[in-house]
């Protein structure tokens, strides 16, 4: 059995029928577990093998590389933010680490490096063109990668050919770049590690590979394992049952959960791999996802909408932090300096009417049936810390959308920043599914009825 395949072990009495689909069950797969207090049961594994086998052995589609092609031939690039470093992902080019200051005077002084460049012209075609000559190749392991838990298979392509190194006599950086399935994502940069001294790996999330069946995403299944009680044994064992009442008199629906509960290590978190960033005009600043405590969602909602409970995202050195109605913080928490905090926005009812009455507050789309339900909310948030570079407070747009998602209790937060210290904070969740249709003319959301 691996750790990275989860388990859940039932307890069916003596009235048993395996499960004739999905994972496959053989009544002499089993063993005997015997608990502290001698009670014995016989529970029978699941078989697991890949379902996907005679899929991966009959693929005759395109190759990984073929997959990828467009994206090398629009010279499109990624870009992912950090706390010093901007690294620059431009697919079948180059990869490129920067930092920009400004000086006096408006002068812009750039430190880069460039940690691998396309040393062939078609990057894609010569290990694919092997896999198609040889049929033994073809069948060779995909490298995998440990992404969040999950060994994941990619698809590398190797840069060389960088910014001379000089804690290695100057030879060139070096990159590996590896492709890996995500259906939501888009050619977004999940990682940058420098594993050697100036030799890096670069992990890229893009939708490309999802149609080639051994690249493909899959979500983890939870396994069943099925006990049954041998003669002299309870159906289940005793102390097991009693650990079950004391937590169900433990729960309790209605309770006010504890900010400390609410982030705690031990909650289950939320699998999907980041916000996807997008690659355009605007500069994307951090992207993140948080994991929302399981209130009940009618007492979730009123929480979020009077301001009490609040979202927080980011990865990297900001964070955010955004309470409905109040208002958008930036902060950095350091054990030895103790919490750095700019306020990016406030709200202000009346400011944001005023500017609703410019602006779009309520976007739509159309359903099937031709009526229309509100996609997207606008709210502006203005009066924060005034900005070195405008003189100006700064100010935020919040876009709130709906997103449905594996995980219910989700949201995932992002900035972008197309003019100086103005904002625009994305905050999506299933939670917001269920208050957009409030919506009056101005965005503002209320309570269900």
């Amino acid at each position: 059995l691996s750790d990275d395949i989860p388990f859940r072990v039932n307890w069916p009495g003596t009235e048993l029928s395996l499960p004739t689909s999905g994972v496959l069950y053989k009544e002499d797969n089993f063993i005997i577990m015997t608990t502290v207090d001698k009670e014995k049961y016989k529970c029978i594994l699941p078989l697991i093998s890949s379902g996907n086998e005679e899929e991966e052995k009959d693929y005759k589609g395109p190759t990984p590389g073929e997959l990828l092609e467009p994206l090398f031939k629009q010279s499109s690039c990624s870009y992912r933010i950090e706390s010093y470093w901007t690294y620059e992902v431009c697919h079948g080019k180059h990869i490129r680490q920067y930092h920009e200051e400004k000086e006096t005077g408006q002068k812009i002084n750039i430190q880069e490096y460039y940690l691998g460049n396309m040393m062939i012209k078609n990057p894609l075609s010569e290990p694919d063109q092997e896999e198609k000559e040889n049929p033994k190749e073809s069948a060779k392991e995909i490298p995998t990668k440990n992404i969040e838990g999950q060994m994941t298979p990619y698809y590398p392509v190797e840069m060389g050919n960088g910014t001379p190194c000089s804690l290695r006599q100057n030879l060139p950086r070096s990159s590996t770049v590896m492709y890996i399935c995500h259906p939501e994502a888009k050619h977004e940069i999940l990682s940058v590690a420098e594993i050697t001294t100036c030799e890096y790996e670069v992990v890229i999330l893009t939708p490309l590979l999802c149609s080639h069946p051994k690249y493909r995403f899959r979500a983890s299944p939870v396994n069943d394992i099925f006990c049954q009680s041998l003669p002299g044994s309870p159906l289940k064992p005793h102390n097991l049952e009693q650990l079950e009442k004391q937590q169900e008199l433990m729960k309790m629906p209605f309770r006010r959960v504890k900010e400390e509960e609410m982030h705690s290590t031990k909650e289950e978190k939320f699998s999907s791999i980041h916000k996807p960033v997008a690659v355009g005009n605007h500069q994307l600043l951090t992207v993140g996802t948080t994991h929302i405590s399981k209130l009940t969602d009618d007492q979730l909602i009123k929480e979020f909408l009077s301001g009490s409970y609040c979202f927080h995202g980011g990865v990297g050195w900001w964070k955010y932090e955004f309470c409905y109605g109040k208002y958008v913080h930036q902060y950095h928490e350091d054990k030895e300096s103790g919490k750095t905090s700019v306020v990016v926005g406030t709200w202000n009812r009346e400011e944001h009417i005023e500017w609703s009455k410019k602006n779009a507050a309520r976007t739509y789309y159309l359903r099937e049936d031709g009526t229309q339900t509100v996609r997207m909310v606008s709210h502006f948030y203005g009066n924060g810390d005034v900005c070195d570079l405008t003189d100006k407070p700064r100010q935020v747009t919040v876009k709130l959308k709906c997103k449905e998602s594996d995980s219910p209790h989700a949201v995932t937060i992002y900035m972008l920043e197309p003019h100086s210290c103005q904002y625009i904070l994305g905050v999506e969740s299933p939670v917001i599914c269920k208050i957009l249709d409030t919506a009056d003319e101005y965005g503002l959301l209320s309570v269900p009825s």
